[in-house]
């Protein structure tokens, strides 16, 4: 069994709603990109507390708790050796709740598990605001155009402040 199928199953042993995310979940909605691990949103902060993965060893686990001001409440990284390495990153808002509520499981090689939707996927994106974020956000838009452009905008009203101006900058014509 896969680390990632290890991991998923532990979630849902746990009750700890999540879905994927990162290179994986683009993938699923079109645009190719490879990395060397599997990204797992959640917003449930018992995913970082000691033995929490314990079930998992021999897997490397390393936990990192967020800052107050931090936009994560943190993440865990595990890795097993030969092994696609996983990441867990723990939201802290409501928004980043509801993604997980809306997510679609989808049928992948070695198990099913829950996808963030396409627009909630490029929100995830456009809030972590990093340069192949935004690129991911870009390749995103190629492939779903103006639906995925509206989609995201009709869930603005719900978001962060920052989040919603960082995409209504995005999306101001250029002159």
């Amino acid at each position: 069994m896969s680390l990632l199928a290890q991991v998923v199953a532990r979630l849902a042993e746990a009750r700890v709603g999540h879905c994927l995310i990162g290179a994986a979940a683009l993938a699923i909605h079109g645009v190719a990109r490879s990395t060397q691990d599997d990204d797992l949103l959640v917003t449930d902060t018992m995913v970082l507390k000691p033995g929490f993965w314990g079930p998992l060893e021999p897997s490397v686990v390393r936990s990192i708790r967020g800052d107050e001001d931090d936009p994560l409440a943190g993440a865990v990284r595990l890795e097993h050796p030969e092994q696609r390495s996983v990441d867990v990153i723990v939201g802290r808002w409501a928004w980043q709740r509801d993604v997980i509520t809306r997510a679609r499981t989808e049928q992948l090689p070695d198990l099913a598990l829950p996808v963030a939707e396409v627009g909630d996927l490029a929100l995830l994106k456009l809030d972590a605001a990093g340069p192949q974020d935004r690129l991911d956000v870009e390749m995103l838009l190629a492939v779903h155009g103006e639906a995925l452009a509206d989609a995201i905008s009709a869930r603005l009203s719900g978001l962060p402040a920052a989040l919603e101006r960082e995409w209504r900058e995005w999306r101001r014509p250029t002159r």
